[in-house]
């Protein structure tokens, strides 16, 4: 009962949290000099007075700034995000299009680098002046110091044009049918170098932080003592000491996941991945407001839960955790 009290607790500072972003993002949109009109005008290569002030009317632009918020918000409680003058659909039908090519890139390469990240750090503490643990540190400093799209472009050149393993551009190959196993493989082919690129920032901070905290689980009393008793070494390291280890690393996920999605906008561009980061930089390109800001609220969305299966992650982890009023987290 307090584990759920405690979980609606979080969901709704998190519903608080997403309004003021939504509110925020509303008025630096709408702030900005010009308007859909004058976007609409300039690609119909200019239009008169009146046909302007028509096409302000219908989007709503002639009302105080207030009420075009309020209106707003009415709209996404409905799951209404507007309407794209640019793409001429829906905001909502454009981001589920869209959706399942991010998720797919975005949970992939944290899978990747989570797993990945973990046994590095794992192995690393296990023998800290060994080789894993020199591998990790400069896996790290690498990891940190390389931005995303530069990774990525080192692995086209690399692993699609000097050694052509894997393909580049879009999610599958127009020759290939959309369905059975032989378009899931042509799309895993895809996936790879975008996952990779996408998750290589996180695996070198993942394997880092395992590391850290393995080492100092592995110094504890109770490992001391699953070592007195004769316990095998994996015993006392996957069992024992892996469980109170993975504790920041699981606190790490949620909070990197506005980093992870940012980034996911850089990897779509340079591998022409079709899903919400390039449909962002196109509709920036475009001026295109209604679906920037849907993608904006999609984006913070994706944050709020993340962090909030995050905290309930960290509660069933670890049930030392009060889940009442006097919780820390």
């Amino acid at each position: 009962m307090q584990f759920f009290i405690a979980t609606v607790k979080r969901a709704g500072f998190g519903l608080v949290l997403l309004v003021a972003v939504l509110a925020l993002n509303f008025v630096l949109m709408h702030i900005a000099p010009g308007d859909v009109a004058d976007t609409i005008a300039q690609d119909a290569g200019g239009l008169d007075a009146e046909v302007m002030e028509q096409i302000r009317i219908d989007y709503g632009l002639d009302l105080p700034l207030w009420q075009q918020m309020a209106k707003y918000f009415w709209g996404v409680a409905q799951l209404d995000l507007g309407y794209s003058f640019y793409y001429n659909e829906p905001v909502t039908k454009l981001i589920l299009e869209k959706l399942p090519a991010t998720l797919l890139l975005v949970i992939s390469a944290q899978v990747l680098s989570i797993f990945l990240g973990v046994m590095l750090g794992v192995m690393a503490a296990r023998k800290p002046t060994g080789m894993t643990s020199h591998f990790v540190t400069v896996l790290s400093l690498v990891g940190y110091a390389a931005p995303v799209f530069w990774t990525g472009i080192m692995l086209i050149i690399l692993f699609a044009v000097m050694v052509p393993i894997f393909p580049i551009g879009s999610m599958v190959d127009v020759s290939v049918e959309r369905e059975g196993i032989a378009y899931a493989m042509d799309v895993l082919r895809h996936l790879v170098l975008p996952a990779v690129t996408l998750g290589s920032i996180f695996l070198a901070l993942y394997s880092r932080l395992s590391r850290a905290s393995m080492l100092d689980v592995l110094g504890s009393d109770y490992v001391r003592t699953a070592q007195a008793k004769g316990l095998s070494e994996f015993q006392v390291v996957y069992k024992h000491a892996l469980r109170n280890a993975l504790l920041p690393v699981v606190t790490t996920v949620g909070l990197v996941m506005s980093g992870i999605v940012s980034g996911a906008v850089l990897v779509e561009t340079v591998f022409s991945w079709p899903g919400l980061g390039t449909l962002a930089v196109q509709s920036i390109i475009a001026r295109d407001t209604p679906t920037i800001l849907g993608i904006l609220f999609f984006s913070s969305l994706v944050v709020v839960v993340a962090n909030l299966l995050t905290d309930m992650v960290y509660r069933i982890i670890d049930p030392r955790i009060k889940t009442s009023g006097g919780s820390n987290l």
